[in-house]
């Protein structure tokens, strides 16, 4: 495996099989750990097509397995940047770190998808737009 951060609050590996392997550490991080793992789980129910799947979670080690949701992006305006993250809010999700370290590109269909998702917060339905078809 290809190890593609290393933080204070996490290491990330990329499998050979392309998946993505997340372990959590530092601070908080069961309560990270569990929080991205509820969030990616609310965003694969409302039908989010560009964030990646959650595959495997384990909360004894603390760790899940994703989709991998292409290439970091290295360069990007900051409207395009904010636009990208203000989609997650018709799923329900406000994303909190909306860094363009979160932001990758995914060749296969040419989208800009969006990573990370520990500081996300799930909103009240009462503040979710509805879903563009």
């Amino acid at each position: 495996m290809l190890k593609v951060k290393d933080t204070l609050r996490s290491t990330v590996h990329l499998s050979f099989d392309g998946r993505v392997v997340k372990s959590f550490h530092g601070p908080d991080a069961p309560a990270r750990f569990t929080n991205e793992v509820r969030i990616l789980k609310h965003l694969e129910s409302r039908g989010c097509p560009f964030v990646p799947r959650l595959l495997e979670a384990d909360p004894e080690r603390l760790r899940i397995v994703t989709t991998n949701c292409g290439s970091r992006v290295e360069h990007l305006d900051a409207d395009r940047t904010r636009s990208l993250f203000a989609e997650l809010e018709p799923f329900g999700v406000r994303h909190d770190d909306p860094d363009l370290r979160n932001v990758t590109y995914r060749q296969a269909d040419g989208r800009f998808c969006l990573i990370d998702f520990e500081l996300a917060t799930l909103l009240p339905e009462s503040e979710c737009p509805p879903i563009p078809h």
